[in-house]
């Protein structure tokens, strides 16, 4: 992308902040800039902060019924999913699937709920229940 085509239309989702881009100079060299976003950009952050939201919801509603574990609330709840939570923890994400079930949650030890609470910012008593 070249320097005077680094969009500035703005973003909500950035709320007033500018992120750093790279582009094209005039000598073709590649060199960092400031953006301040553009519509598609927020758009789409829009979309995927509304579908975690919703998956957040859902289950803290499972979780409520005993259906799932609280760390699934929680993971959604901090914007995360099983890769990303399973990259942070350190667990395989076989093993988040599986602690995400009630009864695998509730057998953790504690090093691996320690584990969770550092990867999620939470204090391991939040992490056990529901808001």
């Amino acid at each position: 992308m070249d320097l005077d085509a680094v969009p500035q239309e703005g973003n909500a989702t950035l709320d007033g902040h500018a992120k750093l881009m790279y582009a094209r100079d005039a000598q073709g060299r590649v060199v960092t800039t400031r953006s301040r976003g553009w519509e598609a950009e927020e758009i789409v952050t829009s979309h995927a902060v509304d579908v975690l939201v919703e998956q957040a919801r859902d289950a803290k509603e499972r979780a409520a019924r005993g259906l799932a574990s609280p760390l699934e609330y929680w993971m959604y709840e901090r914007r995360m999913d099983v890769a990303l939570l399973s990259q942070t923890s350190g667990f395989w994400q076989w093993r988040v699937r599986r602690h995400l079930k009630p009864k695998h949650f509730a057998a953790l030890p504690a090093k691996h709920l320690a584990r969770y609470s550092e990867a999620l910012g939470l204090p391991v008593s939040t992490l056990q229940g529901l808001p």
